[in-house]
């Protein structure tokens, strides 16, 4: 490197005001918003290492609400460590590591902010004072791209660079990203990212698949990774035959140092779906004793143990994302295939592949494992990085567990698929009175949608959210293909997807029962948002509508926006057994690779037969590589369940934040307790698939998630209740208000596949919500909601109205806003 670039680019980082932030515009601007970060581009190199710099941060906790505290941070090499206190980063007792190489890094010079999104984990610290405001910026700087420095010249060696198996919650965001960080191969997976660089040819189907299979240098690599893995696997099968000869043969001292703990003295961990295939979490045990107390041959080998099996992550998540990166090459193949005529080769490939993936299960198979990637390495490996961070990691205020939250793991399944399945039937079969006639009563719904889901690989999404870091997205303008065809109104009415649970808590004598059921009926809110992490919904404009009548379960539904600024949705439902409404506004919010969804607001459901009601809130929710095509969905959080009328009991679920590989991925724990506090049931499961109930001996299946639709996969990842909420029944056209989201011309285009007339149709609808606001203002006049009204604590709550017009045709004697 020479003397010149070096200076010049040593110049660039002195000064966080003359970064090269793709957010700066004008000095006095930049302080009151955030910066983003650029790293090395282009040929540039930076090879002078830089000093290590350390002190006392403010860290923001990982939970949401719970402040800041105060962490020792030291840096060094682009490796950002924190502990309690500096003796604990000597020690290597860490609560957390960062590759700031890998990391997106953004600051906000008037609140003296800097945000570290590594994918997995978004880090927002603070700094009290200006000037160490601006030395730890400076430094950061200067570390980030001595790391992506050395990232780029050894992509294969980042675990080289990295510290040991002391980590403890930022490796997974390394592994994470080495493939698509490298700078060798960076701009080549943009090519194919994009879909506008493709160098082989797109007129001639016969140099087309020769190209691609000359090209394959990514299963190349992945073979190399194989090879690798096997080696280091044993590798690891003899370290563990040393360590257990060694074991046995040590005396009694030896064999001490490693404490059995005391029978169920931590909480349950599930090891997957099925509730018997459990794993304890030790929590605060410790599993082994100081060097002092243990051989040090045998601490060493346990060192060495847990470097290999990083060596082994490190290649089987390489060769994870060799094989994601072959996929995406060949589905851009097909697709520009199907532009011209195929050669004969190309034929045979395509005809392959289809017979391939001629049953639904299969493709079902390869969705799974799009969203899944983070838990596609085998159950052991989890589980013995699990156990690696018992062994080598500390207890963390951010991650200290309550003696309440430990209970037994030898669960039965005492619920069957056939008996839930009868049991839900009848469930329906003694629903609340008939819903009167207009209701939507018909025998047969759609399974599929009109249009297949538009490729979205071509929308480049950093160029839109790179000046939006740290803001509320709700404002910022979307491609119409980012969205999905269902509106936030009908969002709102998917949580009442499982509104059995409500009938079923509604039968129970017990109130501690009735939470029990009104808890999984929160927590199942969640479950289609599992595979919905691709798209985002339409914002509503101000004043539209939805409503969902459905005798089959027995309640009905309406909705309104009520509020733009700030947008806030109400709703209402009603059944025989109970009504259920909420008005809630998400504040969105774009970190670099990860975006936030916090709720605010509160739910409410009362049960009239016992005079029951109940409140909660909702928890944060995180889309994770938003940036890239393997997004995935996680929420975390605590939901507290309270009943207004009768201090008898609460309820308290744990959402929790599971590390990328973790086997308690999308785990919750909840607890049911009197009114002394005191713990009567215990909940676990995992949102997306299924809750138990149960204590020590046996649980049984409160609740478990309806099988997705065939092709789900294809159709925005909808359930089949998902699939209903847009169809338009001919019956009940003639029923609806002309402001219904059914009737929304730019979500209905969407639904059928119309992209560009969609676009065009969206930005109309939003200049004429821009023309009727400012009618508004300049006759200073507020917009009155016409089917909600708010209460005397701010919520919105039904003013009865909707559904008494509705009887008698009473929306087509109203005057109606022109919405679209």
């Amino acid at each position: 490197m020479s003397d010149e670039k070096n200076l010049g680019v040593s110049q660039k980082l002195v000064s966080p005001s003359r970064s090269t932030s793709s957010c700066s515009s004008k000095q006095g601007s930049r302080q009151d918003s955030w910066e983003v970060v650029e790293g090395l581009r282009g040929e540039m190199t930076y090879t002078q290492e830089p000093p290590v710099q350390k002190g006392f941060l403010l860290k923001k906790r990982k939970w949401p609400l719970k402040g800041w505290h105060k962490r020792f941070f030291y840096l060094d090499k682009g490796i950002l460590k924190y502990a309690k206190s500096q003796t604990d980063i000597e020690r290597e007792k860490l609560h957390g590591c960062i590759d700031v190489g890998l990391s997106v890094m953004s600051v906000k010079k008037s609140s003296k902010c800097i945000d570290l999104d590594t994918e997995e984990h978004i880090y927002h610290l603070k700094v009290k004072s200006d000037d160490v405001f601006d030395e730890w910026v400076s430094k950061l700087r200067h570390h980030r791209m001595y790391r992506q420095n050395e990232i780029a010249m050894f992509p294969r060696d980042v675990s080289h660079f990295f510290p040991g198996p002391t980590v403890t919650d930022s490796a997974p965001g390394v592994f994470e990203a080495i493939s698509s960080r490298k700078r060798s191969s960076l701009s080549k997976q943009n090519s194919f990212q994009t879909g506008s660089n493709l160098s082989f040819s797109c007129g001639s189907g016969d140099t087309r698949v020769p190209f691609w299979l000359q090209s394959s240098e990514d299963m190349e690599k992945c073979s190399k990774d194989l090879a690798h893995c096997h080696a280091y696997l044993l590798e690891m099968s003899q370290l563990l035959q040393s360590m257990d000869v060694l074991h046995r043969t040590y005396s009694a001292p030896a064999i001490n140092a490693i404490q059995v703990p005391k029978p169920f003295s931590g909480p349950v961990r599930l090891h997957s779906s099925n509730p018997n295939l459990s794993t304890l979490d030790l929590g605060e045990e410790k599993c082994y004793s100081d060097g002092s107390e243990a051989s040090s041959e045998f601490s060493k080998m346990q060192e060495d143990l847990c470097h290999v099996a990083h060596k082994v992550y490190f290649a089987l998540r390489s060769a994870f994302n060799s094989i994601s990166t072959e996929r995406d090459k060949l589905k851009q193949l097909m697709e520009l295939d199907a532009s011209s005529p195929p050669s004969a080769q190309v034929v045979g490939l395509k005809h392959a592949l289809s017979s391939e993936n001629s049953g639904d299960e299969s493709r079902a198979l390869v969705h799974q494992l799009s969203n899944e990637s983070r838990l596609s390495i085998t159950d052991s490996l989890s589980e013995f990085f699990d156990a690696q961070e018992v062994l080598l990691s500390p207890s963390s205020s951010e991650n200290e567990i309550s003696d309440d939250d430990s209970y037994v793991s030898d669960i039965s399944d005492n619920l069957s698929l056939d008996n839930l399945s009868n049991d839900l039937d009848n469930e329906r079969q003694t629903l609340g009175p008939v819903l009167e006639s207009g209701g939507e009563a018909r025998s047969k719904r759609r399974t599929c949608l009109p249009a297949q889901g538009p490729n979205t690989s071509s929308v480049s999404l950093w160029s839109i959210l790179r000046n939006n870091i740290g803001k509320d997205l709700s404002k910022v303008a979307m491609p119409v293909e980012l969205n999905e065809p269902l509106n936030t109104l009908q969002r709102l009415c998917e949580e009442l997807e499982y509104s059995e649970l409500l009938d079923k808590a509604a039968r129970m004598p017990s109130a501690l029962e009735r939470m029990v059921y009104v808890a999984a009926f929160a927590i199942s809110a969640y479950a289609s948002s599992y595979f919905r992490a691709g798209s985002k919904p339409f914002n509503p404009v101000l004043g539209e509508t939805y409503e969902c009548i459905r005798q089959d379960k027995g309640f009905q539904f309406f909705a309104e926006q009520v509020s733009h600024h700030p947008p806030i949705s109400a709703c209402h439902a009603e059944s025989g057994n109970f009504v259920f409404w909420q008005d809630v506004r998400w504040k969105n919010k774009f970190w670099g690779k990860s975006m936030e969804i916090v709720p605010i607001g509160t739910t409410h459901v009362t049960l009239p037969a016992f005079g029951d009601h109940f409140e909660w809130n909702k928890v944060t929710s995180c889309i994770h590589n938003i940036l890239s095509g393997q997004r995935w969905i996680e929420h975390y959080g605590e939901i507290v369940i309270k009943n207004l009328t009768d201090d008898s009991c609460h309820c308290k679920v744990n959402f929790i934040k599971a590390k990328y590989w973790s086997t308690n991925a999308h785990e919750i724990e909840g607890t049911v307790f009197d009114r002394d506090g005191k713990a009567v049931h215990r909940l676990f499961g995992k949102w997306h698939e299924s809750i138990y109930c149960g204590g020590a001996s046996s649980s049984t299946c409160v609740w478990r998630a309806n099988p997705m639709p065939k092709g789900y996969e294809q159709y925005y990842g909808f359930t089949q209740f998902a699939l209903e909420l847009n169809e338009m029944d001919p019956l009940s056209r003639s029923l609806l208000p002309p402001t219904d989201t059914r009737f929304r011309p730019d979500q209905r285009l969407l639904e059928e596949g119309n992209i560009e007339e969609a676009e065009v149709q969206k930005q109309r609808i939003e200049q004429l919500q821009r023309e009727r606001r400012r009618v508004l203002e300049e006759n200073s006049l507020e917009h009155q909601p016409r089917f909600f009204r708010k209460s005397s604590d701010d919520s919105w709550v039904s003013n009865g109205t909707y559904l008494e017009l509705r009887k008698d045709l009473g929306f087509s004697k109203l005057d109606h806003p022109v919405l679209w």
